[in-house]
């Protein structure tokens, strides 16, 4: 028979049990999976990470290797690095720069589906664009849209279509 005093050191003598084999792969497995998300990112993104400079190397190094079972082998190793890494630190930047790009394809959306809206719909469309948004550059948004239009109708290359998309993509970047 058990009593609580019994089950409460019970309890302790868990906590104190070593890691088994199978969860400290999945610890390994998910420290390599963060160091292979930082070889993705391009050199601008990875300057804002804070890593010591041995992981900065291991990860120029992967960058530089052409062998996929090397480039494995590397992975491993930047894994074992990130044993030593502020893990924390890293996801919050990396998770940051996911926000970031998630916001920019929403803007890139919108100012896509915008586009094509106003060229499809003409003034009707540009009435409800400049009621809902009306810190819009009237004048430049028109003519965008004027030199957008004669380019469609005349199936010329979209050079002003993408001037038009660019513009409304930075005003939705900027009035966010």
């Amino acid at each position: 028979m058990h009593n609580s005093d019994d089950f409460q050191n019970h309890e302790e003598f868990d906590g104190d049990q070593p890691k088994s084999k199978t969860r400290l792969k999945q610890e390994m497995q998910q420290l390599q999976d963060l160091g292979k998300r930082l070889t993705e990112l391009n050199a601008t993104k990875l300057a804002e990470v804070p890593m010591d400079a041995e992981l900065e190397d291991a990860i120029a190094t992967f960058h530089r290797i052409k062998s996929h079972e090397a480039k494995r082998r590397q992975l491993q190793f930047i894994g074992k690095l990130m044993r030593d890494a502020d893990v924390d630190a890293i996801e919050a930047v990396l998770n940051r720069h996911k926000e970031q790009d998630l916001q920019r394809l929403r803007f890139d959306r919108l100012a896509e589906e915008w586009r094509d809206r106003l060229l499809d719909q003409g003034n009707e469309a540009l009435s409800t664009f400049f009621n809902e948004h009306p810190s819009a550059d009237h004048q430049q948004l028109r003519n965008l849209l004027r030199e957008a239009g004669k380019e469609k109708a005349s199936n010329k290359p979209p050079t002003n279509q993408r001037k038009l998309f660019r513009y409304l993509r930075d005003f939705f970047v900027q009035e966010s």
